[in-house]
């Protein structure tokens, strides 16, 4: 039996951050709401299971006269914790819409978490205490949209640095704890339907590919051709005979990857997913497993306004300007078995986690490119271009974590191992210009009022590309704590971690041509599967190109060796006051090595990390934290090669630069923290971060006028901020009557203020197109960092039983304009920043538990974004504006029902 702590004498955990037996018991995985018992104004809180680095520790805070099970009051370090609980307030289906509800943070594109207004590179992503490889070559961090809110029992990010993390901390570490040994057997079986105003129903665009796409994986059609990729392997591709040339041209699939249809009623999205679990008693313990399975298939349509400027005003006629509808068809697929077993004081889990994260996605764009050809008066758009991709994005992930107690040490052993992968077989690009007067009484040799693609001239063209990524993480570490005897409270810990990653990936692009020039004009007429038919190829001697290192590397390989050590120790050394003073060191060595004839670039630091944290209980239910810490952020694999990848999501190309340099930080912060009652508080913090070197993602203009985004490194910059946090809980039982003596008004909020500048001079730096140039032309002095936002706010109003789930939420969202490229340079002037505004929001959640054919069902309502905030991203000079992707969002709703056995 647990002992209580006065407060006057509350013990230490073992380590900087929470320990999962220091704050909670495991999470029973089917508690989602209080039980019967509790009573409005004092409901039974749910257990928090949390399992993150450091020796663990089995001592629970309690204060004095009230109990206040609080994980963010308990520990040493800055933390928001989300419960399972919280998490199914939220409503949402992934971790990472969850987490844009916690304080400070944000989600950008596809998943991507910002902390205080950092970039993801500034943020690091666990999962249970060790490290993943991210699916996604364009970022160092695992998309968290991948994962389901299902599999996970907490997300805990922690905004002050411990020396028992690693050193790539930035913004904050994020760390999702999957779920563990269940107090009971439970069975869960769910299913979803939702659309939404501007996809479902609507006109899309499509394309068939295999008969397998709808369950996310490819029957093979999409293989790169073998002949095909032995040479391209080899490097032996420049001396193969046009014949075979003509042959790699036929050999490829053509009509399922090429032939882009119109699909005029664009079906709904649906979930399902499965969740059980049971545990064993054992003499000295018990025994138990968690089994997850879930299957998603969602659609989305944009219909984006894409236009680029040349000028550095913006003024005049943008010089490229399309109406580009894009098609996507996501399908996710995921399953986790995790086994576990508790004996003693000892503690063991072992994880195994698969997502299978599929795009298929088709693009049709209808405008013009003045670098091909002006846009004619009355006539129709001078070019159309038509795309379909496929974007296959994996992680298998299998890791053992042992967390052990013998009376005053504890040892906490960690394992694991991840490979990722990310392929896009079949990157289709096809252009045709039209050709007339738009009179059809007119018609000429010259004047087809067509259509055209002669595989020559300027927009005709077609391409295909094969982009291929695999990385492998090995990590492993040891924690130890020891909680030395004595009247005066002190743990020491020290540990050892030991992080090895590799990469190889490889993206091939050919182009079609005819070395006999343009093809006839009753040919290049075809629609795209005719022209590249096996008939044409052979008639017209149509062959590939290999243009895949026309601009970077056609393929590199990558690594990244870490050996890191760290020694802590927490104190207190009068009653009421914490000190946890902490040191890390990081031996590192990154390499990134193209295939072919570009240098390999090579960074190899040592890093001293000091960490200190000093926190003061001076009243009851009251604290000040004051942190002080050095960290780093090492820069992507992505971002230092030099090769091209489409995103999906920005619709953009981005390229990397091999002479970005590590970015330091040095971190403060000071916050005030009022712990009134269960589940309930009042935080008001501030903070301060500068950032030697931090690297700006920057925008530039490649071949023929195209926006590509690259990376460079700024000379410093500075980040500082103030933050609140209210969460309370209103008992209703006043109001009288049966419907209202359980229920309880639940308020939460939290907004953070962020002002960020980049301090620049007029030394050399290494631009995003790998030329020489002043930092202050390609930075602004003075400017916001990329990613981060003056204003971010969440306001959650709700309506909960505390005898059962039922709820009603309403959730509010704000996040103002923030950065997402430097603006490109023109001669010496430089255009303004590409702004992204994404606005304010209203989502609304209900959940509903009743008993079916005695079984418990729990039915869920969402209405999301019901302000159809759209989606912007522009540049703006004065009253000059260019939007560079811009399309409208639309409202969704969403209606599930979950059966629980």
């Amino acid at each position: 039996m647990k002992k209580p702590i006065a407060f006057g004498s509350l013990l230490l955990l073992s380590t900087a951050l929470i320990a999962p037996a220091a704050v909670a018991q495991t999470a029973d995985a089917t508690q989602s709401a209080p039980p019967a018992a509790a009573t409005a104004d004092a409901p039974q809180e749910e257990q928090v299971d949390i399992s993150a680095p450091g020796a663990s520790s089995d001592e629970e805070i309690v204060v004095t006269g009230r109990y206040i099970p609080e994980p963010v009051r308990a520990t040493p370090a800055v933390v928001s914790v989300l419960s399972s609980a919280d998490i199914a307030r939220t409503g949402e289906g992934d971790i990472a819409g969850a987490l844009q509800r916690v304080t400070g943070l944000s989600v950008v594109g596809n998943g991507f978490v910002f902390v205080r207004g950092l970039g993801d590179r500034y943020s690091l992503a666990l999962l249970n205490g060790s490290p993943l490889p991210s699916p996604e070559p364009l970022r160092r961090v695992v998309p968290l949209d991948i994962f389901p809110t299902s599999v996970i029992a907490s997300s805990l990010v922690q905004k002050s640095y411990s020396a028992n993390y690693p050193g790539e901390f930035g913004g904050g570490v994020i760390n999702l704890t999957t779920k563990a040994v269940p107090n009971e057997p439970f069975l869960s079986i769910g299913i979803s339907g939702s659309g939404d105003t501007e996809t479902t129903g609507k006109l899309g665009y499509t394309y068939y590919g295999s008969a397998l796409d709808v369950t996310g994986f490819d029957n093979g059609a999409r293989d790169f051709p073998a002949a095909l990729a032995s040479v391209m392997k080899a490097g032996t591709f420049n001396g193969t005979t046009s014949a075979q040339r003509r042959d790699f041209a036929a050999s490829l699939t053509n009509a399922p990857t090429t032939l882009l249809q119109r699909n005029g009623d664009i079906p709904m999205n649906f979930s399902a997913d499965i969740n059980g679990g049971a545990s064993f008693d054992l003499p000295d313990g018990r025994i138990g497993f968690i089994a997850a399975l879930g299957y998603k298939n969602d659609w989305r349509t944009r219909d984006t306004l894409q236009q680029i400027s040349t000028d550095p005003e913006l003024a005049g006629i943008p010089q490229q300007n399309f109406r580009t509808v894009i098609t996507d068809n996501r399908i996710v697929v995921n399953g986790m078995l995790g086994i576990g077993a508790e004996f003693g004081d000892h503690k063991v889990r072992w994880t195994n986690l698969y997502i299978r994260d599929t795009l298929k996605q088709g693009r049709l764009s209808a405008g013009y490119n003045r670098n091909v050809a002006d846009q004619e008066p009355n006539l129709p758009p001078s070019l159309l271009e038509q795309n379909t991709y496929w974007f296959e994005r994996q992680l298998i992930d299998t890791q053992f974590v042992g967390e052990f107690k013998f009376n005053d040490l504890s040892v906490d052993v960690r394992g694991t191992y991840a490979n990722s992968q990310r392929e896009s077989p079949y990157e289709r690009s096809i252009g045709y210009s039209y050709l007339g007067d738009g009179n059809p009484d007119t018609k000429s040799t010259s004047d087809v009022d067509d259509y055209i693609n002669n595989l020559t001239s300027g927009g005709q063209y077609a391409t295909v590309g094969f982009s291929d990524l695999s990385e492998d993480v090995y990590a492993g570490g040891i924690d130890l704590g020891y909680k030395l005897p004595g009247s005066m409270p002190i743990t020491l810990s020290a540990g050892y971690n030991y992080n090895k990653t590799e990469r190889s990936a490889s993206r091939y692009l050919f182009q079609y041509f005819r070395p006999d020039g343009a093809l006839p004009l009753g040919v290049a007429q075809e629609r795209p599967d005719y022209l590249l038919s096996d008939y044409n190829i052979y008639t017209y001697n149509i062959q590939l190109r290999d243009i895949s290192g026309a601009e970077g590397a056609a393929a590199y390989d990558a690594d990244l060796r870490v050996h890191a050590g760290y020694g802590q120790v927490e104190v207190q050394p009068v009653d009421g006051v914490r000190a946890t003073l902490g040191v890390r060191y990081e031996d590192a060595v990154q390499t990134v090595r193209p295939v072919g004839n570009l240098a390999a670039t090579s960074l190899s630091n040592s890093y001293w990390l000091p960490a200190a944290t000093v926190t003061w209980n001076f009243a009851e239910d009251m604290q000040l934290r004051l942190h002080a810490s050095k960290t780093l952020a090492r820069p992507q694999f992505r971002e230092l090669a030099p090769q091209i990848y489409q995103d999906f999501e920005s619709d953009r190309e981005f390229t990397g630069n091999p002479f970005l340099r590590d970015s330091k930080l040095f971190n403060a912060e000071a916050r005030y923290e009022y712990y009134f009652g269960r589940g309930e508080r009042l935080t008001v913090a501030g903070f301060y971060k500068k950032i030697d070197n931090p690297i700006e993602a920057a925008a530039f203009f490649a071949g023929g006028g195209q926006l590509r985004t690259g990376f460079a490194n700024a000379p410093q910059a500075q980040l500082y901020g103030a933050e609140i946090e209210v969460q309370k809980h209103v008992p209703l039982e006043g109001l009288g009557g049966d419907f209202f003596s359980t229920r309880r008004l639940v308020l939460i909020g939290n907004y953070t203020y962020t002002q960020s500048k980049l301090k620049v001079d007029d030394s050399m730096v290494i631009g995003p197109d790998l030329q020489p140039v002043a930092a202050n032309l390609l930075f602004q002095d003075g400017a916001q960092l990329t990613g981060q936002s003056d204003h971010l706010a969440n306001i959650q109003i709700g309506i909960e039983d505390t005898d059962k789930i039922s709820q009603a939420t309403l959730l509010l969202t704000y996040a103002s304009k923030r950065v997402t490229n430097r603006g490109p340079i023109q001669g010496l002037s430089r255009q303004p920043d590409i702004i992204e505004k994404p606005g304010f929001r209203i989502d609304f959640v209900a959940r509903e538990e009743v008993t079916f054919l005695g079984a418990n069902m729990e039915l869920k309502l969402e209405a999301r974004n019901l302000t159809a905030q759209k989606y912007q991203e522009f540049q703006q000079f004065g009253a000059n504006r260019v939007d560079i992707n811009t399309y409208n969002v639309g409202r969704s709703f969403s209606l599930g029902v979950q059966l629980k056995f």
